[in-house]
């Protein structure tokens, strides 16, 4: 193959190419653009697979965030749940150490009474509670009507004695060979010994009443009231407030008596009752 040259003002010349040069030629500028090519596909590849890592790097991103939340919440949540019970179990521990201090009350009004306590399960504040604290709720409501019924009804010995005459018909000490209604139940004593109410209440009465001598009436629950009668001397007043147990008067021999001792009496709505029923736990 022959190619025109031409140098400066010269005649023009032929150089002659042979044509296997010419021909690597072309496969050298085929082999470059097929170079570029491949290079130029790589290039927008990787362009797109950059793009894409980005897209599931932020997918990845989005993803870690919403459970990050979802961990906070249900963190928060538990918190929450741990927060309740914690409350719960300081009402259900407030309950029982309610529950025990009316226990306590209650055998304490039982000794003052001269009766022997009751025995109750000690409740160990330490124990899991029960998911519902209503349990302990409706038992403190329940000892609250105990102790106040404990309380305010006529219980136990106003002096712990023998007894000396009962309730009912009896023989009549001032006439032999009749007989009478006994409308209480005396209890041996000697002047000056301490009488005790045995139920809290209001003082009605606190003076001279005819056979009864030196008497107080106290007015208790449930239209209840309990008469002390022949006492040598009163230590409280009429409209007065006192609690099972006080030192209301002490035991005489006043009024319709034939020695010192106590006359003890209940009656329930005006009429006078068996005390006897009244000297034990009956409830």
């Amino acid at each position: 193959m022959g190619i025109i040259t031409k140098k400066n003002n010269d005649q023009p010349r032929i150089v002659q190419v042979k044509a296997r040069h010419f021909n690597s030629l072309k496969f050298a500028v085929a082999a470059v653009l097929i170079v570029v090519m491949i290079l130029m596909t790589a290039i927008v590849r990787l362009s797109t697979q950059s793009v894409q890592q980005r897209q599931e790097n932020s997918r990845l991103q989005s993803q870690v965030a919403a459970l990050q939340g979802q961990i906070d919440k249900e963190s928060q949540d538990e918190l929450l749940v741990n927060a309740e019970k914690e409350g719960n179990r300081s009402k259900a521990v407030s309950y029982i150490q309610d529950i025990q201090a009316k226990l306590k009350t209650i055998n304490n009004f039982m000794s003052k009474r001269g009766l022997r306590g009751i025995s109750f399960r000690k409740l160990n504040v330490g124990d899991k509670p029960k998911s519902d604290t209503k349990l302990y709720a409706d038992f403190s409501n329940y000892l609250d009507r105990l102790v106040n019924n404990i309380a305010f009804t006529p219980m136990g010995y106003p002096r712990l004695s023998s007894f000396t005459s009962f309730f009912g018909s009896r023989g009549n000490p001032f006439d032999f060979g009749g007989s009478e209604f006994h409308p209480g139940i005396d209890f041996a004593g000697h002047r000056g010994d301490p009488v005790k109410c045995t139920a809290s209440g209001r003082v009605i009465f606190a003076g001279r009443a005819g056979g009864y001598g030196n008497c107080i009436k106290i007015r208790h629950a449930n239209n209840l009231e309990t008469w002390y009668g022949h006492l040598s001397k009163i230590n409280v007043k009429e409209g007065q407030r006192v609690t099972v147990g006080d030192m209301i008067g002490k035991v005489g021999s006043t009024g319709r008596s034939t020695g010192p001792h106590l006359h003890y009496e209940i009656r329930k709505n005006g009429h006078p009752v068996n005390p006897k029923q009244y000297l034990s736990l009956n409830m």
